[in-house]
């Protein structure tokens, strides 16, 4: 337990630093995270390029929430040919990757929903345009059963960071650091609560 404080003290110093430094601009909802304010942009061979030098040590980084259901996530179909910058995920480059579960994230359709025991994860990288450049936290949804938890959908949200550390999971530890999660998903019920890749990213096209 006073390991986990602490990881969470650190992550807390660092996003607070960043946010002193300008690299930070505060989302006009107080309680989502911090987005950047100057986030690069990107071609994607470039991005692509750095996320893949980053990919090891992100897995390693996340790894130390020791959640199952993310264990090898690197390995899950991934939906799009290059990281993108998500503003619903404060400007940072990110990928979407969907386990075996989930096997209808890619083609659902309007009222449509995916499966129980789907796990949906969005790992990210920050990259600003003075070349700042470091992992980002890693978004988690878990479709839950039906009834589980009404009021979100039936989906857990997680947000687990850079070093292992988890930020909040809606199904338990500090619940109310990412209720607006699902706040911002109400945006696309009409999908299953679920964003998908811009289409220009998307494998295939």
């Amino acid at each position: 337990m006073l390991l986990r404080l602490f990881f969470i003290s650190l992550s807390t110093l660092v996003f607070s630093t960043f946010a002193a430094s300008g690299v930070f601009a505060q989302s006009s909802d107080e309680d989502a995270h911090l987005a950047i304010e100057n986030p690069a942009d990107l071609p994607k061979e470039e991005a692509l390029r750095i996320y893949e030098s980053l990919q090891k040590r992100m897995a390693r980084g996340y790894g130390g929430a020791q959640l199952d259901l993310l264990l090898n996530y690197q390995d899950w179909p991934l939906f799009n040919d290059a990281p993108y910058i998500s503003a619903t995920h404060g400007q940072r480059y990110v990928n979407s990757y969907a386990n075996r579960m989930a096997h209808n994230y890619g083609t659902l359709q309007e009222g449509e929903k995916l499966p129980m025991g789907s796990v949906l994860a969005k790992d990210s990288v920050t990259v600003t345009d003075e070349g700042n450049i470091h992992p980002g936290a890693l978004f988690v949804m878990e479709k839950l059963a039906e009834g589980a938890n009404p009021e979100t959908g039936d989906w857990r949200y997680i947000m687990v960071m850079p070093d292992g550390s988890l930020f909040g999971d809606t199904m338990g530890f500090r619940a109310p650091a990412v209720a607006y999660c699902h706040d911002c998903h109400e945006a696309v019920a009409d999908r299953d609560y679920t964003f998908f890749v811009p289409e220009e990213y998307i494998v295939g096209n």
